[in-house]
């Protein structure tokens, strides 16, 4: 079964805490304040590997949370930021939220930061001036982004199974992969691309069973243009040529056929790596079988190699998952930037990223009592301790600044009266 869809929960670090901290020292009075900043928060980032072909490995873990950044220490010790966390997903892979994130990630190698680290706390060495020389007061890190995303995939098949209606298709879909397509025996069973994916040694392909071409199917004939147009992304094309077909047809006429078409439709198609697997083996002595295939190679290419396959038995089916593999390399993954808000990524592919919400307002909730609402000054907020007089002095020098305590004076607030931000109730008095 092929995953194409998936929902995750993406969590930045946390941001480490700056310390509180004093130089103590033999023969060093008033050593003043030492302590130093906190590490940041890792980043979620989402890379594309080419060793990947859909979306499964997410059915089974949902959530992904970076490691946090470590707290500072004295002596003016900065903690280490949280390393980065990367997670893998297919080429192809399109990225939602519903608060405006859009990203289209296609190439290897391509990186998309999509939930940054909380910022890091500043020790109290940092707030040392003129003015206040011994700060016993330090911030704390703030918590990382954290959003739900939609992941679809716009799929990048490897393998195309290309032939004639009946030549055996889906039954050896079903059995090289937990594909269920329909088999029938009458024509045109497949009425619609059947997609599956095949695993070895940590890798996976993508095999589409594009449904049975006909004579003129270059022309709109049978299922015609959107069909072939299926097999314009695959990287190598498996044709699927019955032994004996059971209208008596020329197995090497049905060949020239499904070659005249691709070529005619895409010239590209034409260039394509081929192999040619020969189907139903089960149905003819095995005289017949070895027959035919040493005919088709001395009449193909030397680089078109031959397998004689049996859906029925498995016969042969090792052997082209190996020469799958061998004719699909990995692709080297580029050494692309990672994208950040404000940068263009490459001219199709687009990062759109929501802006962050600076703007705040006031409401009053009663008599003497105000509520401030906005994300930037509740972040703020979290970042001292309110039960530190020192820290909340700092605090209403920052909200002064910002335009926070003339919007409130505007609002009817008078000194002593109770402001809530945040989940926090405190008194605010700036003239004292």
């Amino acid at each position: 079964m092929l995953y194409d869809k998936a929902r995750i929960f993406v969590q930045g670090g946390r941001g480490g805490d700056g310390s509180q901290s004093f130089r103590r020292e033999a023969h060093v009075p008033r050593g003043g304040p030492d302590g130093g900043d906190g590490g940041r928060g890792g980043d979620v980032v989402l890379r594309v590997d080419d060793s990947l072909r859909d979306l499964q490995s997410f059915k089974r873990k949902a959530h992904y949370k970076a490691r946090p950044g470590q707290h500072g220490q004295g002596a003016n010790r900065v903690g280490a930021d949280g390393p980065t966390l990367e997670v893998a997903v297919p080429p192809g892979t399109v990225v939602t939220s519903e608060d405006g994130l859009h990203v289209d990630l296609v190439h290897p190698g391509q990186r998309v930061v999509v939930a940054r680290g909380g910022p890091y706390g500043r020790g109290n060495k940092r707030f040392a001036s003129a003015t206040r020389q011994a700060p016993r007061f330090a911030e704390r890190g703030l918590p990382g982004e954290e959003r739900w995303l939609e992941l679809r995939l716009k799929l990048l098949a490897d393998v195309g199974l290309v032939g004639l209606p009946n030549a055996g298709k889906s039954s050896l879909l079903r059995r090289l992969t937990r594909a269920d397509p329909k088999v029938a025996d009458y024509p045109f069973t497949t009425l619609e691309p059947v997609l599956g994916t095949v695993e070895r040694d940590g890798r996976q392909l993508v095999i589409a069973d594009i449904p049975g071409l006909i004579e003129g199917a270059s022309e709109g004939a049978g299922l015609g243009h959107d069909f072939l147009a299926h097999v314009e992304r695959t990287r190598v094309l498996v044709h699927v040529l019955d032994l004996a077909p059971l209208d008596g047809s020329d197995p090497a006429d049905n060949h020239a056929v499904i070659e005249a078409e691709l070529a005619a439709h895409d010239p590209r198609l034409a260039a394509l790596p081929r192999i040619l697997a020969l189907s139903k083996a089960d149905l003819v002595p095995e005289e017949d079988a070895a027959a035919a295939a040493e005919l088709w190679r001395e009449t193909l290419d030397d680089d078109i190699p031959v397998v004689v396959t049996s859906s029925a038995t498995g016969r042969g089916l090792d052997e082209l998952v190996g020469l799958l593999f061998e004719r699909v390399p990995v692709a080297q993954a580029e050494a692309l930037p990672i994208e950040a808000p404000g940068e263009e990524a490459l001219a199709e592919h687009r990062t759109f990223r929501p802006a962050a919400r600076r703007e705040f307002h006031v409401e009053r909730t009663g008599p003497g009592s105000f509520r401030v609402v906005g994300e930037g000054i509740e972040r703020l907020l979290a970042r001292y301790d309110p039960d530190n007089e020192e820290a909340m002095a700092y605090l209403e020098h920052r909200l002064a600044r910002i335009g926070v305590i003339r919007a409130l004076q505007d609002a009817g607030f008078e000194p002593g009266d109770e402001v809530e931000i945040g989940d926090v109730v405190f008194e605010l008095d700036p003239g004292a």
